[in-house]
């Protein structure tokens, strides 16, 4: 690899989110449509560089080892790859610690980039890494609409949707994924496994345009008993025509969905004076 590669790495929003029991590893059982979306990162590998003894991971605002340098490190240990030190630089446009799984879309795109200058073309591969790391990486080893069970690792491709708009309200505050979910135990929440089971088959049936009463996300109790101002943005959305607003993942950016990218835009522009400033973007894929 003598020149820079370059990957975009699209945020995700689920659609729904069915969250079930525990698993043996400490994962929540879920159903949930994963949909990548039109705000990205963007991913550079390049060689390391004169003198460069260790491959390096350059992303502001992401303190500590970020997914990203996890996965070029499980890449290395897996394909034995011996390639000389590469430098990966992030530019993070996904709000950080937001539900909006940027960190794992950050890994996915490492995942692909590293694979391209090693000359591996091995998806399957690149996504058992992924499910490695995290339960949202899987899916965007190749971003798409896909239908995700187990944890989020067993991934069903689903067509590209039809265009609609997405309002995203991001939050100045970030959560933890991990603390998201332990107040949702703590609540009691989880679905049993026939509950779980029946919105499979539900949504399964539905997947390819769903429903509006399958669009939900059962980690919204608990993202909201962490972070009362999600309550405002969930009113704000709805307020300017968004007909649904829900909690993104494990929050707190709040989605507000519509029926175009027009209408989105709007409802962006009515939200111009808030800070951190609203964005409307379409579905990553959708069809035209």
């Amino acid at each position: 690899m003598s020149v820079a590669l370059h990957e975009p790495a699209p945020a995700k929003v689920n659609l729904c989110l069915y969250v079930g029991q525990t698993r043996e590893d400490g994962r929540h059982e879920l159903v949930s449509i994963f949909q990548p979306i039109a705000l990205t990162d963007e991913v550079e590998l390049e060689p390391g560089g004169l003198g460069s003894a260790m491959d390096r991971v350059i992303c502001p605002g992401v303190e500590g080892e970020n997914l990203a340098a996890l996965a070029l490190r499980r890449f290395r240990e897996r394909t034995r790859w011996n390639g000389g030190p590469v430098r990966i630089r992030i530019e993070k446009r996904i709000p950080i610690a937001a539900g909006m799984a940027g960190g794992s879309a950050d890994a996915g795109a490492a995942l692909r980039l590293v694979a391209r200058a090693a000359g591996i073309e091995d998806d399957a591969l690149l996504r058992e890494i992924g499910a490695g790391l995290g339960a949202d990486v899987a899916a965007q080893v190749r971003p798409r609409r896909y239908l995700a069970t187990g944890a989020g690792e067993r991934l069903t491709p689903l067509p590209p949707p039809v265009p609609y708009g997405v309002l995203v309200i991001p939050s100045h505050l970030e959560l933890s994924t991990a603390d998201v979910y332990t107040e949702f135990d703590r609540q009691g929440l989880q679905r049993d496994a026939a509950d779980l089971a029946a919105r499979l088959r539900e949504v399964s049936t539905a997947a390819a345009d769903l429903p509006d009463e399958l669009i939900g996300n059962d980690l919204e109790p608990a993202a909201r008993a962490l972070c009362p101002e999600i309550d405002e943005a969930l009113v704000m959305a709805r307020e300017v025509g968004a007909h649904h607003a829900l909690v993104c993942g494990s929050g707190p950016t709040v989605i507000g969905l519509f029926a175009d990218l027009q209408g989105a835009r709007g409802a962006a522009a009515r939200l111009s004076e808030r800070k951190p400033r609203p964005v409307a973007v379409a579905p990553w894929g959708a069809m035209l």
